[in-house]
This record gives structure tokens, C-alpha cells and sequence, in this order.
């Protein structure tokens, strides 16, 4: 064959193989107009798919809200936090009436009770209802009273504490004056350190002592100790001599 030839042959073969291959759908063609030729309607049996959808399509519908049940929910979703966070602030309030007295609360309940008016009373009469009210709360708090000791149960109570004799006090001391009869003055001499200031301090205090036997004489030595009122002054007796004077 000559070269023309071939090139005519191939240009009449292209437009064969650029042609699109018939798709799988005919087959389905062929099928749905096989069952037209029977006498079967394709619109009254949808597949089992189809139906399927066209049975769950109406209660999908019925479970979506409508724009005015779509509106209220965001407002009834705001009122309910509100409601809640109002809830717990009114419950951490605390009352300031639990703080008072029972008696002060009692007096402000009985302040905020309706008052009611009563009768017009002279002046003896409301005098003669106050002593009747007085007397009905005394009875009344008599038996409460009485009642309470009956329920109180008698106990062994703290024994009696011992009296011990508190030992007389003894001082030592330098007679200063004898002149008088069975009396001598003693002179007592107190040196201690101040508690703050840290400084000795010397003070002396003067004492009148009952001497029997008029044994010390003046810048003796001498003990006393504490006795019973002697005289007006005398509040101190002579217990021994312990230095004579030189």
C-alpha cells in the first residue's frame, strides 16, 4: 500500500476510537424499560432505600423547633443562670437579727405584730390590769422556778476548807525609847532593792511593844512578834532580847 493510502486509513480510524464507551447506565434503562413493557408503574414502588428517607423525613421535621421556640430558648437559657446565681447570693447573706440577744429578737417580733386597739380603760383600771399581769407572770415564773429545783439533783458540794492559824509575824528590831512603864518603841530597819529602778532603797518603820518585865533597855536588840490589841498603840510584844547596848 502506498503512504496516502495508510495516512487515509488511519485518519478514518481516530474518530472510531475517540468515541465514549457507552456508561453502565443503559443497563438500567434497559431494565426499567423492560419492566414498562411488563406493565409496572416505576413511580408507585420506590426502592427500599427511597423509602427509607421519605419515612424518617417527617419526624426529622416534627424534632426542629419553630423561630419563635428558637427565640424563647436563649431567654429562658439566660433567666435559669440568673436564677441560680441569685439563689446562693441570697443564701451566704447572713440574717443580722441571728447575732442579737433571744430577748432583743423577741422584742422585734412582738414590735412587728399588727397592733390591734383596745378598749378606752381609765387610769385605775389599766393600773388594776398591769397589777394583775404583774402578778400572773410572778406566779407563772414561781413554778418555773419551783419546777426547776425539782428537777435539780442536790450535790455534794465543796467541803469546808480547813482554818489553819496563820503564824504571827516576827520582827527584828532596835528599841528606841523606854520611858515607858512595861513599853518600849522599836525601831525596824527595811532595806530592799527597787523593782524597777534597781536602786536600794532603806526605810524604817516604828513599832510599839508591850515589854512585861521592862527587861530591854534603849539601843538593845530585840525581838517582837505579832499580839492581840494590848493598848491603843500596842500591837507587839517582847519575845527576847538579842543584843544588849554597850
Amino acid at each position: 500500500m502506498s503512504e496516502d493510502e495508510k495516512k487515509d486509513n488511519n485518519v478514518e480510524e481516530t474518530p472510531a476510537q475517540d468515541e465514549p464507551q457507552s456508561p453502565a447506565g443503559p443497563v438500567e434503562d434497559e431494565g426499567s424499560s423492560s419492566s414498562q413493557a411488563a406493565g409496572d408503574d416505576p413511580s408507585s414502588t420506590p426502592p427500599a432505600g427511597d423509602a427509607d428517607v421519605a419515612e424518617e423525613a417527617p419526624a426529622g421535621e416534627a424534632d426542629v423547633p419553630s423561630d419563635e421556640e428558637k427565640a424563647e430558648e436563649p431567654e429562658a437559657a439566660a433567666e435559669e443562670p440568673a436564677a441560680e446565681e441569685a439563689a446562693p447570693a441570697e443564701e451566704s447573706e447572713p440574717d443580722p437579727e441571728d447575732e442579737l440577744p433571744w430577748k432583743e429578737r423577741r422584742r422585734l417580733a412582738k414590735s412587728r405584730r399588727p397592733h390591734k386597739a383596745g378598749p378606752q380603760l381609765s387610769v385605775e383600771e389599766r393600773a388594776e390590769r398591769r397589777a394583775e399581769e404583774r402578778q400572773r407572770r410572778a406566779e407563772l415564773r414561781r413554778k418555773q422556778r419551783a419546777e426547776a429545783r425539782k428537777e435539780k439533783t442536790a450535790g455534794t458540794g465543796t467541803p469546808p476548807a480547813e482554818k489553819d492559824a496563820n503564824a504571827a509575824k516576827v520582827r527584828q528590831g532596835i528599841v528606841i525609847s523606854d520611858k515607858g512603864q512595861k513599853s518600849i518603841t522599836v525601831r525596824v530597819d527595811i532595806v530592799r532593792r527597787h523593782p524597777t529602778y534597781e536602786k536600794v532603797i532603806r526605810r524604817s518603820r516604828t513599832l510599839h511593844a508591850h515589854d512585861e518585865r521592862n527587861e530591854a533597855g534603849e539601843g538593845d536588840v530585840v525581838r517582837v512578834v505579832e499580839t492581840r490589841p494590848l493598848s491603843k498603840t500596842k500591837r507587839w510584844r517582847l519575845v527576847e532580847v538579842l543584843e544588849k547596848a554597850k
